[in-house]
């Protein structure tokens, strides 16, 4: 599928020698010698990715299955039941009359290589031992039965998709919980007071059922450095140790271990940790698939440094994050570590764009204006921003309890246009790439 010509593009002469990822005559991601990082077709015609995810018969966004609902009984009767072409062909039409271009994730497989581009959800949490603790939602990966089981995903994810020229990449997962210790954003210190904070990953592994490898992994992580001397441990750590019970308790009743000693193991052990994670997923992949980009694990907020010390090429092709609130325009936050960006669950339909500005306004803006002005503004930044290659809007149709005209889909229930969104998407999306060409 080619991309649309825009004047000025750059071609694949200004792109940093050594910068592109991913094979030619698939889709590419490349660093031009301006700084700009950009995805390119499999002509090698630069664009950036306007997409949107759940796009399907239910418009779940957390999953695929065919879930009965109010957009199902819609699209029943306005397409009928007996074959998906005639929705398939009218939610590709209105896409691209909206100036989109991708299809995202939890989108049913009758959209791919039908005319746009799609990226893939693999979720490799969901397959094999993982737990569930805390603030920390992972697999485990230092049980070999976790790799065995990804690689049979893998093979069924990707190999069917290995030759797909719209194929953008696979997301690893959604939204795992990396369970990092919060740091201070003005200073990047941890802070002394624990209110609100809960246990971060090395302790919680520590307090794993004996089942778990990740609990013997952590335990064998502490140790090993100490000649196996609990007191030692907690000397370093700054807390008495005479069993290894003494760790779960401190756990269950959420206290978290915070000492210079505890940061310092907590930091090298969740690189570990993230290491495994991003090389073991990567490998998976590219051993039935190694035409396409490895788009990460969907971030749902700033992991840390110590997991995103690790998600990096060569195992992780393009980082995928949901921005913070409303501070899009400071998504592009690995942009410093040189790492491509995209942005996913991205709408202005959310209680930031709506509240009350703290200076006056020189009129007083109805909600709806307020939420579209902001909007607007946002996505300008998003795609100015040098790192950011595209963006994923949150969903395709309105969740079950939404109300417009502040839902999150572009159409409503009864499968109407969401014309508060796609008049202003529109308009943006059209200008994406000559936006980014003048932020140069």
């Amino acid at each position: 599928m080619a991309s649309p010509r825009i004047a000025a593009l750059p071609s694949l002469s200004d792109f940093k020698p050594g910068s592109l990822r991913g094979q030619a005559g698939f889709v590419r991601v490349g660093q031009t010698r301006a700084g700009q990082w950009w995805l390119l077709d499999p002509h090698d015609q630069p664009f950036i990715s306007k997409g949107v995810a759940a796009v399907s018969r239910t418009g779940w966004a957390d999953g695929r299955s065919l879930r009965p609902g109010r957009y199902l009984q819609a699209v029943n009767q306005l397409y009928g039941v007996e074959a998906p072409e005639p929705f398939v062909r009218s939610v590709i039409q209105r896409a691209r009359k909206w100036n989109m271009n991708t299809v995202g994730a939890w989108t049913s497989p009758e959209f791919y290589d039908q005319g746009i581009y799609y990226t893939e959800l693999i979720e490799f949490r969901k397959v094999g031992p993982c737990f569930h603790s805390g603030a920390a939602l992972l697999p485990d990966v230092f049980d070999p039965a976790w790799r065995d089981a990804a690689d049979a995903w893998a093979r069924q994810i990707c190999e069917p998709r290995k030759e797909s020229r719209e194929l953008i990449g696979y997301f690893t997962d959604h939204e795992l919980g990396w369970a990092q210790p919060h740091v201070d954003a003005n200073t990047g210190i941890v802070p002394a007071d624990t209110k609100g904070e809960s246990p971060s990953l090395l302790q919680i592994c520590l307090s794993l059922e004996p089942g778990f490898r990740a609990y013997h992994a952590a335990w064998e992580f502490v140790l090993a450095p100490r000649q196996g001397d609990l007191a030692r441990l907690g000397a370093d750590w700054r807390i008495t140790l005479a069993t290894r019970e003494q760790i779960r308790q401190l756990t269950q009743s959420e206290t978290p271990l915070k000492s210079e000693g505890y940061l310092h193991d907590q930091h090298r052990f969740a690189r570990e940790f993230a290491r495994r994670y991003f090389s073991i997923t990567a490998s998976v992949v590219r051993a039935y698939d190694p035409h396409h980009l490895v788009l990460g694990c969907r971030f749902a907020e700033n992991p840390g440094a110590s997991i995103l010390a690790e998600c990096m090429q060569p195992h992780v092709d393009v980082v995928s994050l949901r921005p913070e609130r409303d501070a899009w325009e400071r998504a592009a936050l690995l942009s410093a570590a040189n790492m491509p960006t995209l942005l996913t669950e991205v709408s202005w339909a959310d209680p930031n764009f709506l509240r009350l500005p703290l200076r006056p306004e020189k009129r007083r803006l109805t909600t709806l204006e307020r939420m579209l002005g902001r909007g607007r503004l946002g996505l300008e930044r998003i795609f100015a921003q040098r790192a950011i290659v595209g963006y994923e809007w949150a969903r395709w149709v309105d969740g079950e309890d939404d109300e417009p005209p502040f839902g999150t889909g572009l159409v409503h229930l009864d499968d109407r246009e969401a014309r508060e969104h796609t008049e202003l998407l529109t308009d943006l999306n059209g200008r994406a790439e000559t936006i980014r060409l003048k932020s140069r």
